[in-house]
């Protein structure tokens, strides 16, 4: 992974600790997504999503990529 792509894995990695505490899985998974459909640039966004796409999100926590692939369409 290149440098870019390891910054974003890891703060990725670190929405996912942090919502992932919710007792509510499916409201965990949402709140990700829109995390980062709030916070963060279009191009980051679209860098991990390319990313889940070209290396199967190597790297990202399980929670991270169900987000991902359960609401992509919120987070493009």
């Amino acid at each position: 992974m290149s440098g870019t792509i390891d910054n974003l894995v890891r703060m990725a990695n670190q929405i996912g600790d942090f919502f992932g505490t919710m007792k509510d899985r499916r409201q965990s998974l949402e709140e990700i997504a829109a995390h980062l459909r709030r916070f963060w640039e279009p191009r980051m966004r679209t860098a991990l999503l390319a990313h889940l796409d070209r290396e199967a999100g190597a790297g990202l926590s399980d929670i991270v990529l169900d987000s991902l692939r359960a609401h992509r369409d919120r987070v493009v």
